[in-house]
């Protein structure tokens, strides 16, 4: 049961008031149209281990304050990490200047989509156990003890173990009115094991599937996830791999396990419907988007079996929040309704940009010293709501291929042209799993992939799936984010051999 949490009074009693009083007030004697303050603390802890025992253990604390400004339609920003009025001011000027360089090559006016105020309000994530609140003994040695049983099976040469936590406080105030504090805890754990075949000096690696987690500690303790059970099962997966005939390429109806479909919703979906790359903006690093605003509304993204949301509100989600850096709301939209590309995902800028009436909430900045930039929601492919089981779907496909867990991927700057690999494969035949295969990838064109979509899972099969790690921008940051989804069939999928299209 999750336990009812608050923001952390140290975060609290900082002085939040006196920097937004002073920030605030200089930006709008500077003749501001809109200003906000952010202040962030951000602690993360990584713990990284060799064959069970602790190899590094790193803990960092990112602590700081921001001002962004609208001034005569144009983005100005400032940040530093000094907590005083007087800084606060001196940001707010900085910020003022900064636009008042920018205006002379501005050509696009920022319009701000409005927002309804939310003059003193808290928002915490869900989950029981703080990790930071834990001796690093106590965590370390659970690691140690999970590690040990993958160590011990035969066959297993090495473990790799990695958990990586982090608590994220966030406070933003704007000319508006709006005073929000929010705190978020998250977690990867991670367990690779390896094979090395002594004769050829050929080794292969097989590692857990559970996803990253907006949960606490408990992740590791309290059955939400059952580790043990995996840890038990991956020795004997892996043997299997080490042996699997190289797959035959061809054409083959593929039936996509949760554990690697996030990945391609994440790269496919989530990239290709952020409005700011449909609009152009991110050309110069990640790319645009081959869903162009022409075609919202038309655009045939996938099969009828297609709906995907975008949501700021889940539970346990990496991208779930109270509200954005922006101070907009935590929504739940629909991006892909039938098949049909209905939204996209946006800031209050370019919510403006689109023709919407308000922001879906998606402006994020991994840190106080970065500006807010559009990030991706949860966005997540629904199941049937009376959907097959994954048995059920493999039990109608007569020769196919099934994929499970993430690994490689590529696509295209348009998001359009991809290809990916999976932890493990297995042939399918006549209904049944027969066998693992090894050097699988597919490939396709996102709606030709999405077209192709024939069944899909029920409730049952429903993971949130993510990564700590989705980048973006210019400076780079990086982004938490979750994408849930069912198992699902795609028939006639191109299936490549990668050891012989890398030549070898």
């Amino acid at each position: 049961m999750t336990q009812i949490r608050t923001v952390d009074a140290s975060f609290l009693a900082l002085p939040l008031s006196a920097l937004t009083d002073a920030a605030l007030t200089r930006a709008l004697d500077l003749g501001c149209e809109h200003a906000d303050l952010r202040v962030e603390r951000i602690r993360t802890q990584t713990i990284r281990l060799r064959d069970a025992r602790v190899e590094a253990s790193a803990d960092g604390e990112d602590l700081g304050l921001s001002v962004r400004v609208v001034h005569e339609g144009t983005w100005g920003f400032a940040a530093g990490v000094v907590l005083t009025a007087a800084e606060a001011v001196r940001l707010a000027e900085e910020a003022v200047a900064v636009a008042q360089v920018s205006a002379a090559i501005n050509t696009d006016r920022v319009e701000l989509a409005p927002e309804p105020v939310y003059p003193d309000a808290e928002w915490v994530s869900a989950y029981d156990v703080d990790p930071f609140e834990l001796p690093d003994t106590e965590k370390a040695g659970l690691l140690v003890e999970l590690s040990e049983q993958l160590l011990a099976a035969d066959g297993v040469e090495h473990v790799q173990s990695d958990c990586m936590h982090v608590k994220e406080l966030k406070y933003y105030a704007d000319t508006a009115g709006t005073r929000v504090r929010q705190q978020r805890v998250r977690i990867h754990p991670t367990f690779t094991a390896l094979a090395v075949d002594r004769a050829t000096g050929a080794f292969e690696s097989m590692r857990t599937l559970a996803p990253p987690a907006g949960r606490g500690w408990e992740y590791l303790t309290d059955g939400a996830y059952d580790w043990r059970g995996e840890l038990a099962e991956l020795p004997e997966l892996l043997r299997e791999k080490t042996k699997a005939p190289s797959v035959e390429p061809g054409r083959y109806d593929l039936v996509v396990d949760p554990s690697n479909l996030w990945l391609t919703i994440h790269e496919s979906v989530g990239h290709a419907t952020e409005l700011d790359r449909a609009l152009g903006y991110e050309a110069a690093y990640a790319g645009t988007s081959f869903a162009t605003v022409d075609q919202l509304g038309s655009l045939q993204y996938g099969s009828p079996l297609m709906n995907v949301v975008g949501d700021r509100t889940v539970e346990h989600g990496l991208s779930t929040v109270g509200w954005d850096d922006e101070g907009v709301a935590g929504q739940s939209w629909d991006i892909v309704r039938d098949g049909v590309l209905v939204g996209y995902q946006v800031d209050r800028n370019t919510a403006r940009k689109g023709g919407m009436e308000r922001s879906n909430g998606c402006a994020f900045a991994d840190s106080a010293a970065h500006v807010p930039v559009q990030r991706m929601a949860n966005v997540s492919l629904q199941p049937a709501p009376d959907g097959p089981s994954t048995e059920e779907i493999i039990a109608g496909v007569d020769r196919g291929v099934y994929v499970v867990g993430d690994k490689s991927w590529s696509i295209d700057m348009q998001r359009y042209n991809f290809q990916f690999t999976g932890q493990r494969f297995y042939r399918i035949e006549g209904g049944r799993l027969a066998g693992q295969l090894r050097d699988v990838a597919y490939q396709a064109t996102t709606t030709d992939f999405w077209g192709s979509m024939s069944r899909v899972g029920g409730p049952q099969t429903y993971v949130l799936g993510g990564a700590f790690n989705c980048g973006k921008a210019q400076p780079g940051q990086v982004a938490p984010v979750s994408h849930g989804c069912p198992s699902a069939l795609f028939e006639n999928t191109a299936i490549l051999n990668t050891v012989t299209e890398g030549g070898r």
